[in-house]
């Protein structure tokens, strides 16, 4: 998910696709030549065109969209795609008999187009830009501290963007994070948060993050074997120290020397979830459900 201002400069990072090295199904071939035939089309309107069967068109879109060929108006479309079809409205209306079933679906996504060409932008602009966010993410920056982050753009093209901005006053460069070599930059502000949590006392504040999350620093920032970026692994902090970790199916595993009275309550705040209300109700639960 990115702004649609900055849509240009991250399309712009991105490989050139050849659509005829792709393993494409006859279905996605199909749906293809009518987006280039035609432009946007509705779900319907790519029923039409191309003849097929509706649960093959919604089959052939989730190809499209996985292989990043296609979009749709409006975020609903990836959601109807992610939800089983078994939770959604059958396609061509009618109802479920049992369970509870999603209130959207592929039929409702609005259009559906071919994803725009790479715009021609310099590499510098695009440099540019993946620097300004890594700064405006985690406020100092430096080499081992981006590692996991897939960049679309070499370090060291990065780090050249950094080193102008520092000479025009826009970013400061110096040493803020002691126990690793290399250049760091950082912003302003930050530099002031930094010097405040070194001085003030923690109050003992849990917060969970998925193993996704950017803010698992595990093993990159902290001694110890690194926590792999998927979505069912958890970290837990405590005033910014990770103490608490939990990988896959496993145990959960504990960083620092934590008290056995204390250890249930860890655990309950590691593995504690509460979708947001709006997820709720994509899912078609009632916000009184568990």
């Amino acid at each position: 998910m990115y702004r649609r201002d900055r849509g240009e400069i991250w399309r712009a990072g991105l490989p050139e696709v050849d659509v005829t090295t792709l393993p494409l199904s006859s279905t996605g071939k199909a749906l293809l030549a009518a987006f280039e035939a035609r432009g946007a089309l509705f779900f319907g309107d790519l029923v039409n065109a191309t003849g097929l069967l509706r649960t093959e068109v919604e089959k052939g879109l989730a190809e499209l969209v996985a292989w990043g060929l296609v979009s749709s108006d409006s975020f609903a479309g990836l959601r109807a795609l992610l939800v089983p079809s078994d939770r959604r409205r059958p396609l061509g209306g009618g109802y479920r008999r049992r369970g509870r079933i999603a209130p959207f679906g592929v039929e409702t996504a609005g259009r559906w187009a071919r994803t725009h060409a790479r715009p021609p932008i310099p590499d510098e602009q695009i440099a540019e830009a993946i620097a300004w966010q890594l700064v405006r993410r985690y406020g100092v920056v430096f080499r081992r501290l981006v590692q996991r982050e897939t960049l679309l753009a070499p370090w060291r093209d990065i780090l050249r963007v950094y080193r102008r901005l520092e000479a025009r006053g826009e970013i400061r460069g110096g040493r803020f994070v002691g126990g690793f070599s290399g250049e760091q930059y950082a912003l302003p502000e930050a530099i002031g948060l930094l010097r405040s949590t070194r001085r003030e006392r923690g109050a003992d504040e849990l917060i969970a993050v998925s193993g996704a999350d950017p803010l698992n620093l595990v093993g990159i920032l902290t001694p110890g074997e690194a926590v792999a970026a998927i979505t069912s692994n958890r970290v837990l902090y405590r005033d910014g120290v990770p103490i608490v970790v939990k990988e896959g199916e496993g145990k959960e595993r504990f960083l620092v020397d934590v008290p056995a009275e204390e250890r249930d309550l860890l655990r309950g705040a590691l593995l504690r979830r509460r979708p947001a209300p709006l997820v709720r109700t994509y899912l078609g639960k009632s916000k009184a459900a568990g």
